[in-house]
């Protein structure tokens, strides 16, 4: 049994779940998708191998790779559907406030209240130190830094005006909007950091070679065939596009970058 899991935000677990139980049937493999425990628990379960895979953020790739040593094949990198991705495995990070407040751009935000999703977050934590770090700032830009568990708890905290804004992965936005069309009256976007490369599938090398290949063709051909395109539909994706572990340099760049920054 080959276990698959998902770092994402949860709004992503329906087309995860579809693409596990697609590949499972055109493989004929027992594949779980495990979506029912803890983030903490998943990072621990795949770092110590009862979890083989799974979509993660591109932050934990690098530093499981480069620090943990982590031995992981990418199987490739979803391409979201609307025109600003230009067809590529990127995303961005939209800075968002509410639309009754009087921040307009991201130097109005200095001072203000910020949330972010946790620290091991390309989207909502690292680029945002990167983003300061290049505005010539260390510490200390804005009044609070709250942590907020996940991307939705900040959209939340910002639409309810218990922080003033957040940084928010534009495909969890886009999917949070099409859930809930509502909010989009509520909130005004003024910033949009990025792109950064897109979280990659990952499989661990120690499932068997054969096996590996076999799963990364059929993610990488899914939206060659009509099943395929219909699940990949369901979470915004175009294509999932073959990347390669140097398309996440990036994100090692960005890191280095905003060391020196303190939310």
């Amino acid at each position: 049994m080959i276990k698959l899991t998902s770092f994402q935000a949860s709004n992503a677990d329906p087309v995860c779940r579809a693409i596990v139980d697609h590949i499972a049937q055109q493989l004929d493999i027992q594949i779980m998708f495990v979506n029912d425990i803890s983030y903490s628990e998943r990072h621990r379960q795949f770092d110590a191998g009862e979890i083989s895979g799974g979509w993660i953020c591109g932050l934990p790739y690098v530093q499981k790779v480069d620090t943990q040593q982590a031995k992981l094949d990418l199987l490739g990198a979803p391409v979201m559907q609307k025109p600003r991705y230009r067809n590529q495995p990127v995303y961005y990070s939209d800075v968002v406030v509410h639309r009754e407040s009087s921040f307009y751009t991201f130097a109005d935000l200095q001072g203000a209240s910020w949330a972010f999703n946790e620290v091991g977050s390309q989207s909502g934590y690292n680029i945002t130190r990167y983003h300061l770090a290049n505005l010539g700032f260390t510490s200390g830009y804005f009044s609070q830094a709250i942590p907020s568990g996940a991307h939705q708890t900040s959209l939340n905290m910002v639409l309810d005006k218990k922080v003033d804004a957040s940084a928010i992965d534009s495909t969890v936005l886009e999917t949070e909007v099409i859930l809930h069309p509502e909010i989009s009256r509520d909130l005004r976007i003024v910033e949009r950091l990025g792109p950064s490369p897109m979280p990659p599938w990952v499989i661990s090398k120690a499932v068997h070679e054969d096996i590996r290949d076999a799963i990364k063709e059929t993610i990488l051909s899914m939206h060659l065939i009509p099943i395929g395109q219909a699940i990949l539909a369901g979470g915004q994706i175009k294509r999932i596009a073959q990347v390669y572990d140097q398309d996440y340099d990036l994100i090692r760049q960005m890191t280095q970058v905003a060391a020196s920054v303190t939310l």
